[in-house]
This record gives structure tokens, C-alpha cells and sequence, in this order.
């Protein structure tokens, strides 16, 4: 659910800044039991009409297919779900022009389909830019390292941009780099660069380190690094009445929404960055 609210949020920032433009959003049915989504889709449809549904046909997934973590579950699904969004974009491309394809940071397989119908590919990154900088700069931990963080303890990980991480603290998923989980996510810090942008659910003033580090190729060690597009906050919502951690918390958290909100005004870094992208598509 968080995913798709974050993807309907891009959709509607594209509209405000381009209100010709059509969002149609592919929408992969999950493989266990995840939150009710229809409620939130039916809402969004009714609130934006120029936004547009497509759910996929269903999965099943092969009786001989092992699974550690339910990550292994979603990719697998994502890559079976490959034909389906051919299928689909063909049958969008008949009607409209595509601009492109944004894609959640989990899909780093349909950046194979995106290639073969000349389709430019983005994908949206729906967490921090820190956590983004992490993500880009695993092959270059992979290739230097021969042990699992899990079997790595207390030694520290350097990536560009952000405060050093003990190996054990890593994502869960990554932690057995023998696993399928870690093998998926190696995959998709792979592709993201080779894609004609990342979406960043961030902002300037939010993490300046982490984004700048990005920006520069810092964080991709054998490639030129995809464009960054910080076009966040994608949601806004903190009630600092049902905040804890007291004044200086409060005082904090509406230092940084004043912050997030003139990041999104006109003029602001999000709306700039968010200008940069769709001209993109022009060129």
C-alpha cells in the first residue's frame, strides 16, 4: 500500500505541473494476503480521472519455487508478471504516447521489457535518499567483501553520503548474500543506474550529504549513475499533537515541514527537480 500511494503521488505531482498528460498505473496482484487496496484505488480514480488502473492478471507461482523472505515472493512475481506489462504498455501505446515508464525500484525486471519497446525507464525510490546511496553502492561493497553481513558483525560499511552502517544492520533480505532475496536486490542496485532517471521520495534540505553524494557518481562505482529527481515529500502528513519526544522534537519536525513545503512550492527544489523530469521526456 505504501508503494502505491507513493507511485499515485507521483502521478498526481505530474499533473500538476503537465495537466495534459494521462497517468495509467500497472498494478501486479501480490502473492499473499496484503492490505485491501480497492478501497484506496476506487477513491484515487474518483478523485483524479486523468489516473487510470490496470491490474494485471494473477500469478501462481510454481509448487518447486523455494522462498526465505516474502521478497523473494514479490520479485519472483514481478519477473512472471513480465509479458503481462508488455502486453499492457502495447495496448496503452495504441491509444496514447508514451512518455515513459516509472517503475517501483522493485521491478528492476521490466526495465528488460521498457528496453525492448524504446520506452524511457524511471524508477521511482520511495525511501530516503540515505537508504537510496546505500542501495547503488551495494555492488561496489559486493565486489569488495566475500563474507554475508551477517557473518560480518560489528565491522563498519563506508557508503558515500551517509553515516557508516555495521554489516549486521543491513536489510534483513541482504544480510545471507547466498540467499535469493539478496541476489534480487543485488539485481535491481545494478539496473537502477542504467535507467533514464531515479525518482527520489527525498528533498534538498532533508539530506544534502546523501543527495549530493548521489548526484556526483559517488555512489556508482563502474557506470555513469541515472539523473536524480528528489521530487519528494511524496506524503506529508505529521501531526505534531500526537508526536512524542517533546519541544525540541515538535520544534523539529515543523522546522522540517516548513521545509518539505517550500521544497514543493514554486521555485522549490522538488518542484525544480520535478520541472527537470518531464522535460526530460522532451528531448
Amino acid at each position: 500500500m505504501g508503494h502505491l500511494k507513493a507511485m499515485v503521488e507521483v502521478g498526481k505531482l505530474l499533473l500538476t505541473h503537465q495537466p495534459s498528460l494521462s497517468i495509467h498505473i500497472l498494478i501486479a496482484t501480490p502473492p499473499y494476503q496484503a492490505n485491501a487496496t480497492a478501497p484506496y484505488i476506487a477513491a484515487a480514480s474518483s478523485a483524479v480521472p486523468s489516473i487510470t488502473f490496470h491490474t494485471l492478471p494473477e500469478i501462481t507461482i510454481p509448487p518447486s519455487s523455494t522462498v526465505a523472505h516474502h521478497e523473494d515472493l514479490i520479485f519472483e512475481v514481478l519477473r512472471l508478471n513480465n509479458p503481462y506489462i508488455h502486453d499492457a504498455l502495447v495496448s496503452i501505446s495504441n491509444k496514447h504516447k508514451i512518455q515513459a515508464l516509472v517503475m517501483d525500484f522493485f521491478i528492476s525486471v521490466g526495465f528488460k521489457v521498457a528496453t525492448e519497446l524504446k520506452i524511457r525507464s524511471y524508477y521511482l525510490y520511495t525511501a530516503s535518499a540515505g537508504s537510496l546511496s546505500a542501495f547503488l553502492y551495494q555492488p561496489t561493497i559486493h565486489n569488495q567483501t566475500t563474507e554475508s553481513f551477517k557473518d560480518m558483525g560489528d565491522v563498519l560499511l563506508h557508503t558515500p553520503g551517509v553515516p557508516p552502517i555495521p554489516a549486521k544492520d543491513m536489510p534483513k533480505p541482504a544480510l545471507d548474500r547466498t540467499s535469493k532475496a539478496y541476489e534480487f536486490f543485488l539485481d535491481c542496485s545494478i539496473t537502477l543506474p542504467k535507467s533514464a532517471g531515479i525518482i527520489n521520495n527525498s528533498f534538498q534540505a532533508l539530506e544534502p550529504r546523501a543527495i549530493k553524494a548521489i548526484s556526483d557518481g559517488l555512489c556508482v562505482t563502474d557506470s555513469p549513475t541515472a539523473p536524480l529527481y528528489c521530487i519528494g515529500p511524496l506524503i506529508a502528513s505529521i501531526d505534531e499533537k500526537k508526536t512524542d519526544g517533546g519541544k525540541l522534537v515538535l520544534e523539529q519536525i515543523t522546522a522540517m515541514k516548513e521545509a518539505a513545503k517550500a521544497a514543493l512550492s514554486d521555485g522549490g527544489s522538488s518542484r525544480l527537480a520535478l520541472a527537470k523530469l518531464v522535460e526530460s521526456w522532451k528531448q
